[in-house]
């Protein structure tokens, strides 16, 4: 398995969708439109009642953004297009109609650790470590924000955020909330995200629905919001610090 992809397979009412990268299941802006695209078109299938997210592999759930498309970014406008993608995936989950369970089997950098917390009912394996390091080259988690404070409260996110050089346990993401349970293997992961999958799609999905609708409830401005956010990121992406951390991370 070498070439990047999305793929999503159906199988009784549960829709997986997956993505994979070879360079550590990062994800650069091709693969987060479609990824997108696929999440919106998910919850339109009056088949599919719940969808799991997940990756390939079984070591690292996602690195993040592109790093080469992150180095290649040499205007505002182009920043702010870039750092959108991830804001994309985060709003498609949040305004899709079915519950989205996250599957975490390995290690979620930046923007992964904000799609594990955009997920309505998130699982992980005791080797899911997340660690935000964005400002050890300059910027912030600024787009991921508003997701991870909503599930792990503004102390723990400003610790992760701060502590930038640090990965922290999937135990501690389970204490914090993000993680709803924490397993001891990928085996054992996959068999809890399938029962609960299983378990969800029996229900009444007109009331799995407006439960989404409530856990949601005053993100209605995420749209506008996370736009803003991803243009912060865009502006300081060409500063000189951070241009002089990325010729440093290249090396």
């Amino acid at each position: 398995m070498t070439t990047p992809h999305i793929k999503q397979e159906l199988n009784n009412g549960i829709a997986t969708i997956s993505f994979y990268h070879p360079n550590h299941n990062s994800l650069p802006s091709d693969l987060l439109i479609e990824l997108k695209q696929t999440i919106e078109n998910a919850g339109k299938n009056e088949d599919i009642r719940v969808i799991i997210l997940k990756s390939a592999g079984d070591k690292t759930f996602c690195a993040g953004a592109s790093f080469q498309e992150l180095c290649a970014i040499n205007d505002e406008e182009i920043g702010a297009l870039f750092f959108s993608g991830f804001a994309n995936v985060i709003n498609a989950i949040r305004k899709c109609s079915k519950i989205v369970i996250g599957s975490i089997q390995g290690k979620a950098v930046g923007g992964g650790v904000g799609i594990a917390a955009a997920t309505d009912y998130c699982l992980a394996s005791k080797f899911a470590s997340i660690k935000l390091s964005e400002l050890t080259i300059g910027i912030g988690p600024f787009v991921v924000a508003p997701a991870l404070e909503r599930k792990i409260g503004l102390a723990a996110f400003s610790q992760l955020t701060l502590d930038a050089t640090s990965f922290y346990s999937a135990e501690w993401a389970h204490n914090k909330g993000l993680f709803s349970s924490v397993h001891e293997n990928n085996e054992e992961l996959d068999k809890a995200v399938l029962t609960l999958a299983q378990n969800l799609a029996n229900y009444n999905p007109e009331a799995l629905t407006a439960l989404k609708q409530i856990l949601w409830k005053d993100t209605e401005n995420w749209d506008e919001l996370l736009r803003e956010r991803a243009a912060i990121s865009g502006k300081l992406v060409l500063s000189a610090f951070t241009k002089e951390s990325l010729k440093r991370f290249k090396k």
